[in-house]
């Protein structure tokens, strides 16, 4: 079987935005990926269900923001963009049943809301700015690095820069409402978030703590509660270290994260009831600032992008024991950070 994979990166050195190839299950190999679309800063990508993608994306005004591209014909079409003063956002989701679009905006401190048009494009419904600040030099300021959607349909909220999951009520224009406010320790710096597929348990990633969070979910108020906390890399690793992308196996047995400096993937079990996590395995990303990772349409692949060496790695995942088998190597992907399956 052939799968369609998109590779979004960085354009500061060789990169050409956004890149795709495919991946053979049978033979267990990727392709060598092509330039698909040139985007400026492609860091970030999503694919609906009508098969328009929108990506974070850069113009030569110096302005940030998101992008629409119609995949439907022989080439990519683009549809619109939208476009502000600044840094592009970090992070892209769909809403599928309120026809939204959610952006992260790092730099700015900002949750962005967007309508979906009828010809697939974006305009901007809301904003909303975060204020604040924490302990670590990286957290000067507010940082929303993460929005995107809860299982009872709530907005989720990472904010990196003050320590703070939030989260939001969505009404059907996309206006926000803030429903509860899960603050972490002091210096953990709030990434990427994943549920279990019950729904009731969700996983933190600590980007600048290099842990990940067990926590309870309330879908009565929206509210977050500490369960427990693991180390992503080993206690005696003393190098410099940013996690960065989590991902959970659709059966919820198996949590996966990425560690920027260890340069390596983290393989959890996760116990039935979903609130202890037990380390499997802690496999090497075979380059240098391992991103982002995601698992293919069946669950036997892994890719890994290492941003800093341009390659991605492949792996043979075994659905029953969860563990990672690396299987290809040097997959040329310039400057990618973001993985993506479609």
């Amino acid at each position: 079987m052939q799968e369609k994979v998109f590779f979004g990166g960085y354009t500061r050195r060789e990169g050409q935005g956004i890149y795709t190839a495919w991946l053979d299950t049978e033979k267990e190999e990727v392709s060598e990926p092509q330039a698909y679309i040139k985007v400026p800063q492609a860091t970030y990508l999503a694919i609906s269900q009508r098969n328009i993608l929108y990506t974070v994306s850069k113009n030569a005004a110096g302005e940030g923001g998101l992008s629409a591209y119609d995949l439907n014909g022989d080439q990519p079409t683009f549809i619109n963009d939208v476009m502000a003063v600044g840094a592009p956002p970090a992070y892209v989701a769909i809403d599928e049943a309120r026809q939204l679009v959610y952006g992260a905006n790092y730099h700015k401190g900002q949750v962005l809301v967007y309508r979906i048009l009828a010809n697939g494009g974006l305009e901007l419904a809301s904003s909303t700015t975060h204020v604040g600040s924490g302990p670590r030099p990286e957290q000067d300021s507010a940082h929303v690095h993460f929005t995107d959607l809860t299982p009872d349909q709530r907005l989720a909220v990472c904010d990196l820069g003050t320590d703070e999951l939030v989260t939001y009520d969505v009404s059907a224009n996309g206006s926000l409402t803030k429903a509860a406010t899960y603050r972490t320790e002091a210096g953990y710096g709030p990434r990427h978030l994943v549920f279990n597929p019950n729904g009731q348990i969700a996983y933190l990633l600590g980007e600048l703590s290099s842990k990940v969070q067990v926590l309870r979910y309330d879908k009565a108020t929206g509210a977050f509660e500490l369960e427990t906390t693991y180390d992503l890399i080993p206690a005696d690793y003393t190098e410099h270290n940013g996690s960065a992308a989590i991902r959970i196996s659709r059966d919820g047995r198996f949590l996966y994260a990425s560690n920027r400096g260890h340069n390596s993937i983290a393989v959890f079990a996760v116990s039935a009831d979903g609130l202890s996590l037990q380390l499997l395995q802690r496999i090497s990303s075979e380059g240098d600032f391992p991103r982002d990772f995601n698992l293919d349409p069946t669950e036997k692949f892994v890719i890994c992008s290492n941003q800093n060496t341009d390659n991605s790695t492949l792996y043979r995942r075994n659905p029953e024991t969860g563990f990672l088998t690396k299987i290809q190597q040097d997959i040329v992907t310039p400057e990618s950070v973001c993985v993506v399956f479609h």
